[in-house]
């Protein structure tokens, strides 16, 4: 007896009867490895020796940087945002790896309970924040009241307004505490979005992955290109930068995340060499940002 797995074909029919023609069309003609955004620096994904090379060398230095934090009582938090199907459970995945659970975990909150819907809104997060010797890795964070509930109506534009207002205290506190707070935003492009929604619908071991909030994103593009490029002018700060990725493709984007958080961490035996020079094409500040 088969099983219907919500939103699956949701997918295949936007592409159909709703994705702009020019979308669609790239689309439909790019191959498996080409890159699709015409403005992207590279034409093709990134050579997969080369990329095992590089990531293997981070995976040593984001062990030493563990032992580090562990010995010398520091604490870690790194954010991971961006739009929907931008890589970052895989770029999450790909930093956690071959670090201890115990002291490198992932903080994934669903929906707020209606008890936390009444609490201050930053509260739910302070709870997940790292102790000392540990790191937190946000899939999504205290972000989701900048765009996802804005774009969505989840939260009010008074509340939203609340949110901006005191976020600069709130993660002043954050680094005066004495964490390391990393803020990553991924971007992707419109048609590399759609094509991994695509991808995931018609693998079985993705789709669980399909909800309703991505479906109706879909449909919502300049919408969250809106709150997207108002949230990120509006909470970039001297103390608490965002780094933009662009990661159409997605083994670039996770070598230049994990080269941004070991840059941030001083620790010690950190080998410059290994890590290797960020690629400033694809990873920088927010006038790295398009829609």
């Amino acid at each position: 007896m088969s099983t219907e797995i919500p939103f699956v074909g949701e997918i295949t029919k936007f592409l159909r009867d709703e994705a702009p023609k020019d979308i669609r069309k790239a689309i439909e003609k790019a191959g498996r490895k080409d890159i699709l955004a015409e403005d992207f620096p590279y034409s093709d994904e990134l050579k997969g020796k080369d990329y095992d090379r590089h990531m293997a060398a981070l995976q040593v230095e984001l062990v030493k940087m563990l032992w580090d934090l562990r010995d010398t009582g520091k604490r870690l938090c790194v954010l991971f945002e961006g739009r929907d199907a931008a890589g970052k459970g895989g770029t999450i995945e790909r930093m956690r790896e071959n670090l201890n659970p115990r002291s490198a975990y992932i903080v994934a909150l669903p929906k707020p309970t209606d008890r936390e819907a009444t609490q201050w809104y930053f509260q739910r997060y302070v709870d997940w924040l790292p102790a000392a010797g540990e790191i937190a890795l946000f899939d999504r964070s205290w972000y989701n009241r900048g765009v996802v509930e804005h774009v969505f109506g989840f939260c009010t534009p008074d509340q939203r307004e609340h949110f901006f207002s005191q976020l600069p205290g709130f993660e002043q506190m954050l680094v005066e505490e004495g964490i390391v707070l990393v803020k990553l935003w991924l971007n992707v492009g419109r048609a590399e979005q759609l094509r991994r929604f695509l991808d995931r619908e018609n693998d079985p071991l993705k789709q669980w992955k399909l909800s309703w909030i991505d479906v109706e994103g879909l449909k919502k593009w300049d919408s969250y290109s809106a709150a997207i490029a108002e949230t990120l002018k509006r909470t970039d700060s001297a103390h608490a930068p965002w780094t933009v990725i662009r990661s159409d493709d997605k083994d670039r984007a996770r070598i230049g995340a994990i080269q941004t958080v070991l840059n941030a961490v001083a620790y010690k035996g950190k080998d410059r060499d290994a890590i290797g020079a960020i690629d400033k094409k694809i990873v920088g500040g927010i006038d790295l940002w398009n829609d």
